[in-house]
Order: C-alpha cells, then structure tokens, then sequence
C-alpha cells in the first residue's frame, strides 16, 4: 500500500538533493570512504518517512508495525524497480513516530496555514503525510534550519505530485516556518 514516487521526477536521496544537506556544509561534501553522504541518508529517511506515513494513513496499520516492515523491507532497498539509498534509520523513526506523537497538535496549525477552503482532511493523503513531517520538524528539530527543511520536504512532494501541488506544500510549510521559527526569517 506504500506509494511509489512518479518516475521521473527528483527523489530524496538523488542527486537533485544530494546537493543540499541540512543546512551542515561538510554534510555535501563526499565522505573519504564513497559512501553515502549525510544529506542523501537523511533525504532517504524523510521519503521512507512520508511513505510510512501515507501506508499508516491508508491502511490504519500501527506504529510498531510499520517501522518494522519500512526498516527491515523499504529503507535502503530496491522498491518497485527503484534504488533507494539507505537511509538514516534514527532519523527515520524520529520523524514517523513524532508525526504520531504530536498529529494532534500539528494538524490544526496545518489547517490554520492552508487555505480555508481546503482543509486538511480535503487535501490527498501523499501531501497530508508530507506536511505533517514537515510541520513537525519545524516544530520539533530545531538543529535544522527551516528553509532547509522546507526545501527538503518540497523535493520529497515532487517526487510524488506535480508542481502546482509542490507549490501549495511550500507555501503551507513557509507559512509554518515563518510562524514557528520567526527569528529565522528576521
């Protein structure tokens, strides 16, 4: 029940966002030892994250349940014909289960940021599970800068909807940032 990202558009964890990397210069720079780079794990997990999210939302399959098969069958694996680099299993679970932990709280400061026409439970499930991970780590994961992590969760968008949906999930989680973290933006 998990959904695959379109084919063609950037994915976490590709070279599109290889290039960027939470906000840490040395995390673009290669490791001496070839493997993957900070930024491409944690953009990996971030995708892992919201398809988690999304198969919980679809399927009402529990938490435990669901790191479970994403850690032992998805993260770091080859999905639908697709390679995914390994991601940063912490990071991962950080994301899943805070969504979970805090969706209460999260879900109304979501649908505060969007329009008032379109509420959240009016918006499709993939997007829903990407502003619910992005809304919580501006709320949450203060050791990364908001604009990267606005950025961070627009590529993951694009991997599964087109540009007009992409632009609504930056402006709802720029909406966010600049309400949770105002002296970011001063």
């Amino acid at each position: 029940m998990t959904r695959a990202p379109k084919t063609g558009g950037p994915q976490a964890g590709s070279e599109k966002s290889a290039n960027q990397g939470d906000g840490d210069p040395k995390a673009r720079a290669p490791k001496g030892d070839g493997g993957p780079r900070k930024a491409n794990r944690r953009g990996a997990a971030r995708l892992a994250a919201v398809q988690a999210l999304y198969q919980m939302d679809m399927t009402a399959a529990g938490l435990n349940e669901i790191l479970a098969q994403f850690e032992s069958h998805w993260l770091g694996r080859e999905v639908e014909g697709e390679q995914y680099l390994p991601a940063e299993a912490a990071f991962f679970r950080d994301i899943v289960s805070g969504v979970v932990d805090a969706q209460r709280d999260l879900d109304p400061r979501i649908d505060e940021a969007l329009e008032a026409t379109w509420p959240l439970k009016r918006i499709e499930a993939i997007l829903r599970s990407v502003l619910r991970a992005g809304a919580y780590e501006l709320e949450k994961r203060t050791d990364i800068p908001a604009r990267v992590i606005v950025s961070e969760y627009v590529d993951v968008a694009h991997a599964f909807v087109d540009k007009t949906e992409t632009g609504m999930v930056n402006a709802v989680l720029d909406r966010l940032a600049r309400s949770a973290r105002a002296g970011e933006f001063a």
